[in-house]
């Protein structure tokens, strides 16, 4: 079943292009005419490659690894941070933190600050601080939580970036590029593909138009969470079984040697009242 149709994209506005003055010639297969100066996407292609995506990010969610959403455009933040949360995604929304991918490290010490921080309130540490010092902490709190708050969970690397507007997030598509994580985005007429693994040709201005992608995309990754989940419990109700069989066995094998050594002791008490007897 498609997880997304022609029709939805059409109402989404997803098929405006940008004009076409300001078009990139890369995007040239992508474009179905122009109509009043304004190149018009071709929406049959965009519904293939939101499958193609979706199937990609099913499988990376399924296998338990990290994608992370990245759109800092006004028009796309809170619909990236509802979408992504709703699958357990980090997300960045605000300033792209240069580094981010290629000095992970030092990102993640920024993450455990905050987790400091929260030491420090929590063990009465604050009540020695003056109140100049506190407030100082808290503004510096407040500020990591907006900028890393929404990757405080992402441990390592992620698996795949998901971009909207690749030429607005152009630093975080090169770090990517450059380690060699693959990277999904939305793409507009404006825009180079050819940095991009996964291009899903479309209005990126639009909020609209990025939710309905988004919505085709986070369904395909719930969808491998579901069936990661199904998996483990079969795995686990299977692990279970020879176990139980195991203690079945070792039970039977006890009781086996508890009876062959109850018949050897009868046969040794039998043959030395024998031997008394017969002396």
């Amino acid at each position: 079943m498609s997880r997304t149709n022609f029709d939805n994209l059409l109402e989404a506005g997803c098929h405006f292009g940008h004009l076409r003055r300001k078009w990139n010639p890369a995007m040239a297969p992508y474009i179905f005419m122009e109509r009043n100066g304004i190149h018009i996407i071709d929406l049959h292609k965009t519904v293939a490659k939101v499958e193609e995506a979706a199937e990609a990010l099913k499988q990376i969610a399924k296998s338990g690894k990290k994608v992370l959403f990245v759109a800092t455009k006004k028009q796309a933040k809170q619909v990236v941070a509802d979408k992504a949360a709703s699958v357990n995604m980090p997300y960045v929304i605000e300033r792209w933190p240069g580094g981010m991918l290629t000095n992970f490290p030092t990102i993640r010490k920024a993450v455990k600050k905050m987790a400091t921080i929260d030491k420090l309130t929590n063990d009465g540490t604050y009540s020695n601080l003056s109140k100049r010092e506190v407030l100082q902490i808290s503004r510096q709190r407040a500020k990591l939580d907006k900028n890393l708050g929404s990757i405080a969970d992402l441990t390592r690397l992620p698996s795949a970036l998901f971009v909207i507007d690749v030429m607005k997030e152009n630093i975080a598509v090169r770090e990517a590029n450059r380690l060699g994580i693959p990277v999904f985005a939305i793409v507009d007429t404006n825009s180079d593909p050819s940095n991009i693994d996964f291009v899903i040709p479309a209005n990126d201005d639009a909020t609209k138009s990025i939710e309905v992608i988004l919505e085709a995309c986070c369904t395909a990754m719930s969808e491998g969470l579901e069936e990661r989940k199904a998996e483990k419990i079969d795995m686990e109700a299977a692990g279970e079984a020879p176990a139980n069989k195991g203690k079945r066995k070792s039970a039977a094998k006890a009781r086996l040697d508890k009876n062959d050594e109850e018949a050897i002791n009868a046969a040794k008490a039998a043959a030395f009242l024998k031997d008394d007897e017969e002396a």
